[in-house]
């Protein structure tokens, strides 16, 4: 898939009607994205939020969704309580995608992490991106922005397999994972070059799998086949990431800031790695990027059941 448009097409295209839990939907931009989902067909929606205010919004925003057989209003006394009844749809199978509404980050996640009645699944969390930017052939995966903030060498190993994941859900059968850094030799002064050699190593050796791993490389000859030929690089990542394997948290944001805002391009994001995904845009997102989120993340829902969990 080279769009976000196709992501949300070929969603809208799974078969059956997948459920999506929202907590605290009593947000403009997230019921905008709901009520163009439930107009395109890709999922139900439980919407968990205080009955009063998300009566007020949906009426005054999309009364669309009122009465809509796909939506249903649940009553949720506060933030954390529509957190944690949210979490609960999503761990008894009543959903299959957790969405975050109004309320923060940390909210939502202290509720999907209770060791009871959860979404633990005793691997790393990560945040993957899909960007579709202006003037390039294809959707390129960004991560980690969100989670972790200065991983290891084997939480980015994860990190890479949850990527993996989520590129072959949206049709990359072998996906190009390249773990970035500031040069291309190996220095032992620098850390993320050390790490991205150990990943290529343990991709060679099968111990990651269903994909390319190359790296260290610097980010324009891991997206440029010019810039990567001027440095004399030909091997099989040389200009041609699909995943882009950022070396900690701080530079994975500044790369997907940079991305939205200097390069305009648009996005869908999702955390994974969880027993079921989770949308976690910001409360600045647009719903446009919510929608795009959602998209990506019933994509991965439906790949996973398919595939064992995989």
């Amino acid at each position: 898939m080279k769009t976000l448009a196709e992501v949300v097409r070929r969603a809208a295209e799974l078969p059956g009607r997948p459920c999506t839990a929202v907590a605290c939907a009593a947000d403009q931009d997230v019921l905008e994205a709901v009520e163009h989902a439930v107009s395109r067909g890709l999922a139900a929606f439980k919407l968990f939020d205080d009955g009063q205010e998300l009566n007020e919004m949906v009426r005054k925003h999309t009364p669309e969704l009122i009465g809509h057989p796909d939506v249903e209003f649940i009553q949720a006394a506060g933030r954390d309580n529509a957190a944690a009844m949210a979490v609960q749809s999503v761990s008894s199978g009543e959903a299959q995608v957790l969405m975050k509404g109004n309320l923060p980050t940390a909210s939502l996640m202290k509720a999907a992490l209770k060791k009871e009645g959860g979404l633990r699944s005793g691997n790393v969390l990560s945040h993957v991106a899909a960007f579709e930017i202006p003037g390039y052939d294809k959707l390129i995966y960004l991560t980690d922005s969100a989670m972790s903030l200065l991983p290891d060498l084997e939480t980015k190993a994860q990190i890479i397999r949850n990527a993996v994941t989520v590129a072959r859900a949206c049709g990359l059968e072998l996906p190009v994972a390249v773990p970035l850094a500031a040069v291309e030799a190996v220095n032992p002064a620098m850390q993320a070059t050390l790490d991205a050699a150990a990943l290529t190593m343990m991709n060679q050796r099968g111990q990651l799998d269903n994909c390319i791993v190359d790296g260290p490389m610097a980010l324009d000859n891991a997206i440029s086949t010019e810039a990567a030929l001027h440095k004399g690089l030909t091997g099989p990542a040389a200009g041609k990431a699909d995943i882009l394997v950022a070396p900690n948290l701080e530079s994975a944001n500044m790369l997907y800031k940079s991305l939205t805002y200097f390069a305009k391009a648009k996005v869908g994001g999702m955390i994974q790695g969880a027993a079921a995904p989770i949308v976690m845009t910001s409360r600045a997102d647009s719903a446009e990027t919510k929608l795009n989120s959602l998209a990506l993340a019933l994509l991965v829902s439906k790949n996973q059941t398919e595939n064992g969990g995989n």
